[in-house]
């Protein structure tokens, strides 16, 4: 249950701390006191969005503080799961800057606001008078008998199946498109391939025939070099080979003579093979480039290929071309076996179509089942609120397709009148009547999920006189499984309360501010004074607010 929150500067609140007991507690107050103030509050730590504007003092940080005990229900594996330290007595926490960061906390630990939110839906639950409007729509009213069935089973693996099951359908469709693609660019893929493999792509034969073209295009000026060097080695009468030779018989002779002598006559002769080696292979380059005009053109031909591939496919080099060849061979490849990937992503679908239509029809039984109980029991609840001759009916109807929630359509008819016929709530409910229903259906709901607190925000809006103490005899009845708290403007409400909460605010030269106090017994009757004689408390008001009380 919530114990107590603490708010430091927000809206007209420069600090509050108010504790709250089990049982039923009202909060009342003039409008525009501000109990939507404290609501809002409260949402902080619940989860909802931060608006810097509601910051008091753009000064100061805005820090709202709350305390349950949690004894009661198991959420131990939760802290786990979230590596967060348990404790019985779990505190929450908001801070928001006027930066508008906002950061969130569970027992002094960072924690994400989905986190935070995920805890607090575990903890409380608002209604206000605006979710009212909510009772006219499908979605509401399938979630509602879901809320009233309480077994939630055979949607949770449901809805993990149908998670799974619109994957496998967007996986098909990916997967025929794909194959639809392919199965048009397969004549394209082909004729590449055939184009590429056409060349007898090969790295070395690429670079044997790029170096042999180098040769052949410039052979007229490498014969002449080599030439001029085979002359400058051997053919001139005074060339280097020969000048070597009479070099080695002088030093050859004078080898004895010194050690130094003797090194430089070896490596002198080393010198003269090295040069022998090098006029051999002189002359067979002078063979080997004989110029072959066939031959380069030849050559020119087979590298035209290879480089009008990599112009036509804009590439850099052969490894490019290979690595295409490679790809191309392998979507080729892929629109021989997409056909089987169809297949086996068409069992799998089909598999999980029966399974997931088999949840469907357990889940349509299931709401069948629980509307007849959930609309006795609202009848039940109507006729203790002062509606002896409502009718209401929930119809479970198949749809044709499935949605996340499975193939039922969920409607609500009512009418409040006797003889009536019951129809859509939004064309026959007026608002206090709206009120009501949704008071009976949030009394179910809450007695079976068992949530530590309820609060009411004017769930009493379009009702009044002995109505409103029978909504207020069953809003305390479900004080005896939850912690209740209402705000209200009904004296028929607040006199039912066993707490009750005064909100209030004053004002001086430079600002307004909104206080909360718990009243005493002389405090409740003054309060509940006021609403009867509107706020001029009268003897006959006070008797009246007594005679509530009592």
């Amino acid at each position: 249950m919530l114990k107590s929150i603490s708010i430091q500067n927000y809206a007209l609140i420069d600090e509050v701390h108010i504790g709250f007991h089990q049982g039923f507690s009202v909060i009342t107050g003039e409008t525009g006191a501000g109990k939507s103030i404290l609501l809002g509050a409260l949402g902080l730590i619940l989860g909802n969005r931060a608006d810097q504007k509601a910051i008091k003092n753009p000064d100061k940080k805005c820090i709202v503080e709350g305390e349950f005990t949690i004894d009661q229900i198991d959420l131990k594996a939760f802290f786990r799961a979230n590596d967060l330290d348990y404790d019985e007595l779990t505190i929450l926490r908001r801070e928001i800057s006027s930066s508008g960061k906002s950061r969130a906390f569970i027992n002094d630990s960072p924690v994400s606001l989905q986190t935070l939110k995920e805890l607090a839906e575990k903890l409380v639950n608002i209604h206000s008078q605006h979710q009212t409007l909510n009772l006219g729509k499908f979605e509401f009213q399938l979630h509602a008998l879901d809320a009233f069935t309480n077994a939630p089973e055979i949607l949770n693996e449901y809805q993990k199946l149908f998670d799974v099951y619109k994957k496998r359908i967007k996986h098909l469709d990916e997967l025929k498109k794909r194959n639809e693609k392919l199965k048009t660019d397969e004549d394209y893929f082909r004729f590449q391939l055939h184009e590429i493999e056409a060349v007898k792509l090969d790295i070395n034969t690429f670079e044997e025939l790029t170096e042999r073209e180098k040769l052949l295009s410039n052979s007229e000026e490498i014969a002449s070099g080599i030439l001029q060097c085979k002359e400058l080695l051997d053919e001139n009468d005074v060339n280097i080979n020969q000048m070597l030779t009479e070099v080695l018989s002088v030093i050859g002779r004078l080898s004895d003579y010194h050690s130094s002598i003797k090194s430089m006559a070896d490596r002198l002769n080393s010198v003269h093979i090295d040069l022998k080696d090098i006029s051999a292979e002189i002359n067979g380059i002078s063979d080997d480039i004989e110029y072959d005009p066939h031959e380069l053109q030849d050559i020119k031909n087979k590298l035209d290929l290879y480089y009008n591939l990599l112009q036509k496919h804009h590439l850099q080099s052969v490894e490019d071309l290979l690595a295409l060849k490679n790809e191309i061979a392998e979507k080729l490849k892929s629109i021989e076996t997409i056909d089987d990937e169809i297949k086996e992503a068409e069992k799998l679908l089909t598999k999980d179509r029966t399974l997931i239509h088999s949840l469907a029809d357990q889940l349509h039984e299931q709401r069948k089942k629980f509307a007849e109980n959930m609309s006795e029991e609202i009848k039940t609840l109507l006729k203790q609120l002062g509606m002896n001759h409502a009718q209401f009916i929930i119809e479970v109807n198949k749809l044709d397709d499935l949605n996340s929630m499975g193939m039922d359509k969920v409607e609500f008819l009512f009418n409040a009148n006797k003889g009536g016929k019951p129809e859509q709530i939004s064309s026959v409910a007026s608002g206090g009547e709206l009120s009501r229903l949704m008071l009976a259906i949030k009394s179910l709901i809450n007695q079976r999920n068992i949530l530590p607190t309820v609060i009411f925000d004017e769930i009493d809006a379009g009702v009044s006189g002995e109505i409103a103490g029978k909504v207020g005899n069953i809003i305390k009845n479900m004080s005896e499984q939850h912690q209740v708290l209402a705000i209200t403007h009904l004296p028929q409400i607040a006199s039912k309360a066993q707490y009750h909460y005064h909100v209030f605010k004053t004002e001086d030269d430079n600002s307004t501010s909104t206080f909360i106090e718990i009243l005493d017994d002389n405090g409740r009757v003054e309060s509940i004074a006021k609403m009867l004689s509107d706020e001029n408390v009268t003897d006959t008001s006070v008797k009246a607010a007594r005679e509530l009380l009592q």
